[in-house]
C-alpha cells in the first residue's frame, strides 16, 4: 500500500465485500468515501464519510454524488454494488433481467462517467464483476440476467480501459470469488475478509500494463 493516504470511493460499502474492503482500506490509513442506499451499524462504526440515498440507476443520485465530490481527486473508484436474481429457461423474467442490466452493467459505467473529472493521471477504477459473466467458463447454464449483465459489464470495462489509457487511468476487472455474503446465502467458499484482501492486492498491482484484464481475487487470469 502507498504510504500516502489515498481517497477511495466504494459503492455498496454498507455490507458484504464492500464493507470488508472499506474496513481494510481504513486500517491501512486511506480516506474512504462509502456510497450506499442506506448505512449500516458496521459501516457507521468505521467513522468514515458516508453518502447515503444513492440509487445508482437514478441520474439525480449520480448528479448528487458528483456534486458532493466536486473538486476532489479520487485515487481509486471501486464499482462494487450489484444484485443477483435467478431466471431459468422456463421463467425468463424480463423485469428482473432488465433490472440486473441497469444495476450491474449500466450503473457502474454511468457512475464512472459522472466522476471522470475526479480522476487524474494515475487514478484507478475497479469493477467487481463475476466469472459468471465469462462465456467460455459457463459450465452450468441458468442465471440468465446475472450472467448477461456481468458479461456486459466486462465489455464496458474493457472499452473504458482503451478510452482512458491516454489519461493514464487503469481499469481493473475482478471476480471476488465465491464469497459468503447475503447474495450467496452465506454459502460461499471464502469470507468477505479473504475476498477483500485478494481484491486489494490486485488493485495495488493494477497498472496500464494489465488494465482491462480479467482476474480472480486469487490472482488467476480468467477467460472471457
Amino acid at each position: 500500500m502507498s504510504e500516502q493516504a489515498r481517497t477511495i470511493v466504494i459503492t455498496g460499502a454498507n455490507r458484504g465485500i464492500g464493507l470488508a474492503m472499506a474496513t481494510q482500506f481504513v486500517a491501512n490509513g486511506d480516506n474512504v468515501v462509502a456510497l450506499c442506499r442506506e448505512s449500516s451499524e458496521a459501516l457507521a462504526a468505521l467513522n468514515i464519510e458516508v453518502i447515503t440515498n444513492v440509487e445508482l440507476t437514478n441520474q439525480q443520485s449520480l448528479d448528487m454524488v458528483s456534486e458532493k465530490l466536486k473538486g476532489r481527486c479520487i485515487d481509486l473508484l471501486i464499482n462494487n454494488a450489484g444484485i443477483l436474481k435467478n431466471e431459468t429457461l422456463s421463467d425468463l423474467n424480463s423485469q428482473t433481467i432488465t433490472e440486473q442490466f441497469l444495476v450491474n452493467a449500466l450503473a457502474p459505467l454511468k457512475l464512472t462517467q459522472a466522476l471522470l473529472n475526479n480522476l487524474f493521471d494515475g487514478s484507478k477504477v475497479a469493477f467487481i464483476t463475476s466469472r459468471m459473466g465469462s462465456i467460455s467458463d459457463n459450465g452450468s447454464g441458468g442465471r440468465y440476467g446475472y450472467r448477461m449483465s456481468k458479461a456486459a459489464l466486462n465489455i464496458a470495462a474493457v472499452s473504458l480501459a482503451k478510452d482512458l489509457a491516454p489519461n493514464n487511468i487503469a481499469i481493473g476487472i475482478f471476480h471476488p470469488g465465491y464469497v459468503q455474503t447475503d447474495m450467496t446465502g452465506q454459502r460461499g467458499e471464502i469470507t468477505t475478509k479473504q475476498s477483500a484482501t485478494g481484491l486489494i492486492k490486485l488493485m495495488d498491482k493494477l497498472s496500464l500494463e494489465n488494465s482491462g484484464e480479467f482476474f480472480h481475487s486469487n490472482g488467476q487470469a480468467l477467460p472471457w
